[in-house]
């Protein structure tokens, strides 16, 4: 059976439990992670981040939440460098704790996310962008109604060195669930 998925905006009460997932998963995620500054995977840097993503919320630049299954936080999702204008769009990205994954709980909290890109944040277009070797987020995205459109060749620095990326779109219906 699995277990509901809900998504809600982040709190800084969210730190800790944010880094102990972070910090015990940080070497089997290395190749995926961006280079963080010192301090950013303890609970006073998690919470500095936090602020800062709230923040950027409350200016219209992006909605940072957590996945939450059982009354627990087991990841994170976020729609994030909103644009406005002539582009009306966002930048989903979202991770779930190792000890969590492979229970749905990544596809059902991007369908949410979607839902509130299109209802509330009044965006036109999601992007996301995945490693070539990352399959389980490449299951996640078409899932939920995303095409990828094309590979940027050393897009990202990670892990020490430059890695290819897909880039991903799903244009948005309000009213619309993911397909």
């Amino acid at each position: 059976m699995t277990s509901p998925t809900s998504v809600r905006l982040i709190d800084v009460a969210d730190a800790p439990v944010i880094t102990r997932h972070l910090v015990s998963d940080l070497d089997a995620n290395v190749r995926w992670l961006p280079v963080r500054p010192d301090g950013f995977y303890t609970e006073d840097g998690q919470a500095r981040w936090i602020e800062h993503l709230l923040d950027t919320h409350a200016k219209g630049g992006g909605w940072p939440g957590v996945i939450v299954a059982d009354g627990t936080v087991v990841g994170q999702i976020a729609v994030s460098t909103i644009l406005r204008g002539s582009f009306q769009k966002g930048f989903l990205g979202y991770w779930v704790a190792s000890a969590f994954q492979g229970r749905g709980h990544a596809s059902r909290a991007v369908e949410q996310v979607v839902r509130i890109s299109a209802e509330e944040l009044g965006l036109h277009r999601l992007e996301a962008h995945t490693q070539l070797e990352n399959l389980a987020s490449h299951r996640v995205l078409t899932r939920n109604g995303f095409r990828s459109w094309g590979i940027a060749h050393e897009h990202f620095y990670s892990d020490g060195a430059w890695h290819d990326e897909v880039f991903w779109e799903r244009m948005l219906v309000p009213g619309e669930r993911a397909r």
